[in-house]
């Protein structure tokens, strides 16, 4: 059986931004250092929540390379690697693996999509060109395009595919699959709302929106169902479900900069497209985040 890469909670951090569109590192260094203090088990860098689409190649590599050396082995980094192009997946890949990471999150190619055969193809060229572990990502929402259960299975088979962050919200995809792939690859929660009812089916915890803003609650939430106490986990899971369903009442990343902006956490602007958050949305975020003692 392969280890997993990580087991708990990992957080999906944002990448803020200057007003002048630049990256801001010392603030991207104080938001590492606040999670990993919280304790967190794993940080995932330059994904969704990060704004991966809108940074450049170089900015995308400067990030991972900052990430690990801030963390410094006090938690697992894993690197956001996905792209619509096998090549640039590949050097994104590579560059991860060098800068150190411990392994990598890779989204199935979006617009131009792929045909299952292609997906087989995509990851299997990805796994033979690094030796890190990867986490599928499956989030139809945003790609257009899902795994079968019969292409989880076969990727199952390589031994550098250590998993999926499961996002569809499909249970029945996330069942048949662990009945033909058993042990062979990993779960995560993609979704935090989600997390108690995936982890109650196998799951080795969560990747996550909200623990930018709660990371020990979060952590808290995994620990306690991996550790059997699936009451406390639940009473968790319910506790912050208004504040998690008002991080998506808008597109992600935007709920989540919002909030901690809110809560005295600097987040930096977003680039656009992406564009503050709505009057309406902001207000029920704000009376979430009051409900959970978290307005500044």
């Amino acid at each position: 059986m392969k280890p997993p890469v990580f087991t708990g909670t990992c957080t999906a951090l944002i990448t803020p931004f200057h007003l002048s569109g630049e990256v801001d590192y010392d603030t991207f260094r104080r938001q590492i250092d606040r999670q990993v203090e919280a304790g967190i088990d794993a940080l995932c860098v330059c994904g969704t929540t990060g704004e991966s689409a809108t940074l450049t190649a170089q900015e995308h590599s400067r990030l991972v390379e900052v990430c690990v050396s801030q963390v410094g082995g006090r938690c697992k980094v894993i690197a956001g690697a996905g792209s619509n192009d096998t090549a640039a997946a590949l050097f994104l890949c590579q560059h991860a693996e060098d800068a150190g990471a411990d392994g990598l999150l890779v989204v199935t190619p979006y617009y131009n999509k792929t045909t299952q055969s292609g997906l087989v193809h995509h990851y299997e060229t990805l796994a033979e060109g690094t030796s890190l572990p990867i986490i599928l990502y499956n989030v139809p929402s945003r790609t257009g395009l899902s795994f079968t259960p019969q292409t989880y299975h076969i990727l199952s088979q390589h031994p550098r595919i250590n998993g999926i962050k499961e996002a569809s919200g499909d249970f029945s995809l996330l069942a048949d699959t662990l009945a033909l792939c058993g042990d062979h690859l990993h779960i995560w929660s993609g979704n935090d709302d989600q997390t108690v009812p995936i982890l109650s089916m196998g799951g080795k915890g969560l990747i996550s929106v909200l623990s930018n803003l709660m990371p020990r609650e979060m952590t808290e939430l995994t620990h306690r169902f991996l550790s059997g106490d699936l009451t406390g986990a639940r009473e968790l899971q319910v506790r912050t479900a208004p504040l998690t369903r008002a991080l998506f009442s808008q597109v992600n990343p935007i709920p989540i900069k919002a909030a901690m902006r809110e809560a005295g956490l600097d987040s930096g602007v977003l680039r656009s497209p992406l564009v503050s958050m709505d009057p309406a949305p902001l207000s029920a975020l704000r009376e979430a985040m009051k409900q959970q003692n978290l307005l500044s």
